[in-house]
């Protein structure tokens, strides 16, 4: 029985992805035991919990290419990080370790390098950040989401694969979406998802649109773990809006009943939203996510609005633009689609297998 640990959290970015990929493997190797090492406080935890898999967690700190006092306390966090991880890798001695990124990987997987374990890291982004260019350079094999990322690693051990898509979220239809929530009687219906801790921008231009937005538009609002007085208030003043903290089987019944949805521009987001060739309205964090964004716009695969020059009024004016025209709907969809194809399973269980043979 094959041992894996996985890594990642902070956000749900580097998560949703080794999920996908956890299920590929356990297809072919169901008696396969997978653990988790991800933050002490963020939205990771849950959602890994709900599918069966072991969490730990460990003291992380972030690399600040910058002067900050929070650099120092960091430090200390980091070198934790790095012993909590030492004692997990001698208790648990796992196969593989493999992260899709998060600083709270680095320690791991500097640790699982001392050790001899073989280490994968998978890419996602555009541009790989700090995180993803340290571990790549212990890591036996580093693949990618996108062709064009391959030139940010050594090609001695990098293969360019697309992004891993939970299977569970694809063949679930319009109308099996919309009775889980019970939203029959709306013509249409918009998913806003601000990431598992909650983007306040995002959310509050979700609300800021619902004014000028029609009464038989219903709005499936993800607000994340940071539960907002205003959300409260548009509940109680409207009769489309629905807001959630977490979704975790439900995120499938989302995307089934949405004609359009809102979100930050994380590459595992995006991806899926691929996969079910959604249009998407994207307003992304500044830093990262802004080069994914720019990718995509490119290609007219996606809505970029920029959320410092954005209002609720100039959000519920793309949405209805989408929501009114069939045709723009659908080439954002299939746009989306061709830009970010989906990794093949077959080519993911065959690195898994080329590395469990080091």
């Amino acid at each position: 029985m094959y041992k894996i640990l996985y890594s990642g959290g902070g956000t749900l970015g580097p998560v949703v992805p080794l999920l996908a990929l956890d299920s590929y493997i356990k297809e072919m190797h169901p008696l396969c035991n997978s653990i988790w090492i991800g933050t002490i406080d963020g939205p990771e935890k849950k959602i890994v919990e709900e599918l069966g898999i072991q969490f730990m967690s460990i003291k992380s700190g972030k690399f600040r290419r910058y002067i900050s006092l929070k650099n120092i306390s960091d430090v200390y966090n980091v070198c934790m990080g790095f012993f909590e991880s030492f004692v997990i890798l001698l208790k648990y001695k796992p196969d593989i370790c493999i992260t899709a990124g998060g600083f709270v990987s680095v320690p791991v997987h500097t640790a699982a390098w001392l050790l001899g374990i073989p280490t994968w890291v998978h890419q996602q982004d555009v541009v790989p950040g700090l995180a993803n260019k340290i571990m790549g350079i212990f890591a036996k094999k580093i693949t990618v989401s996108l062709k064009n990322s391959l030139q940010h690693f050594s090609n001695k051990k990098t293969i360019w694969v697309g992004n891993p898509v939970r299977k569970d979220i694809i063949g679930i239809s319009k109308q099996e979406g919309k009775k889980y929530f019970n939203l029959q009687e709306f013509d249409s219906v918009v998913f806003s998802l601000g990431g598992g801790t909650g983007s306040q921008r995002v959310n509050e231009l979700t609300m800021e649109s619902l004014n000028h937005l029609s009464e038989k538009t219903a709005v499936i609002h993800l607000i994340g773990s940071r539960p907002q007085e205003q959300s409260n208030r548009a509940k109680n003043n409207t009769n489309n809006y629905f807001p959630f903290e977490f979704f975790g089987e439900e995120m499938k019944f989302a995307y089934a009943a949405a004609d359009v949805v809102i979100s930050r521009g994380g590459f595992g987001t995006l991806s899926e939203l691929a996969a079910l060739k959604k249009p998407a309205i994207i307003i992304p964090k500044p830093g990262h996510q802004v080069q994914n964004v720019l990718f995509l716009e490119e290609s007219h695969s996606i809505v970029f609005l920029d959320q410092d020059i954005t209002n609720g009024h100039i959000l519920a004016k793309h949405i209805k633009e989408i929501l009114s025209d069939k045709k723009l709907s659908n080439e954002l969809g299939e746009n989306l689609s061709s830009m970010l194809p989906i990794a093949n399973k077959q080519s993911l269980i065959a690195i898994f297998h080329e590395l469990l043979l080091i």
